[in-house]
């Protein structure tokens, strides 16, 4: 309802708590997983990563949510684990790697984008799991354009700081700054080794669109989230 209609899964954005496990619910039952293989953290625009491993389902449901406070970006080798970040603006990233047949997901929110953690989840693939850069393929899902993304000068400095080609990433109109979250996190991965070729853009921006999606600088945090997940099935 309202400024969470329709379809909002995430438990952390002040959404009515039996809504959310009924929309939860309905996407286990459709995945044909248990609720508990539906892994949403507790994200905090910081870069960690956690792997989910088979010992993540032996914690307790207070130790589950420990373990996933302040998480950004996830990654496994597990089937019917459906790892998931939420988003509402800031930039969701799939990773796929179909020979070692691994996944990740990441949350990249202009500080995630800065911090590099795009570059920072494709090596954890590649140092976990001894992933070639050239197999891995990338998504980079709705999030908010650099036509409407006006940024204070501080945050185009955090960058330039940060190595990003600021000419490539930041366009200035009318004396206001406009960020390319896209672009730059396709800098971020090309840092991993990850081809242009291997990464695809969706090109849908959530605020010139927040008919279809959701978008904190349209609603307000008080809000829903897009959801964006990968899971492996079993063969």
């Amino acid at each position: 309802m309202g400024n969470y209609a329709s379809f909002n899964i995430s438990p952390y954005s002040g959404d009515n708590p039996e809504n959310v496990r009924k929309n939860k619910k309905i996407i286990c039952k459709q995945f044909a997983i248990d609720s508990d293989r539906l892994i949403i953290p507790y994200q905090t625009h910081g870069t960690k990563i956690v792997r989910i491993e088979d010992s993540f389902f032996q914690l307790s449901s207070d130790e589950k949510t420990q373990a996933l406070y302040g998480v950004d970006a996830l990654f496994t080798h597990l089937t019917n684990v459906c790892i998931v970040i939420t988003t509402a603006d800031c930039v969701p990233i799939i990773f796929f790697d179909p020979k070692k047949q691994v996944i990740a997901v990441a949350h990249a929110g202009w500080r995630g984008t800065c911090s590099r953690i795009a570059e920072k989840t494709a090596t954890c693939l590649i140092d976990t799991f001894d992933c070639n850069p050239a197999d891995i393929r990338i998504v980079i899902g709705p999030s908010i354009s650099a036509s409407v993304y006006e940024v204070g000068e501080e945050v185009v400095d955090n960058f330039r700081d940060a190595g990003f080609d600021i000419s490539r990433i930041v366009n200035v109109r009318n004396q206001s700054f406009y960020l390319d979250l896209w672009e730059a996190n396709k800098q971020s991965l090309h840092s991993a080794g990850i081809s242009n070729d291997h990464i695809e853009i969706s090109g849908i921006c959530t605020y010139t669109e927040h008919d279809r999606f959701f978008s904190a600088r349209r609603l307000g945090i008080k809000s829903g989230r897009i959801a964006t997940g990968i899971m492996l099935k079993d063969k």
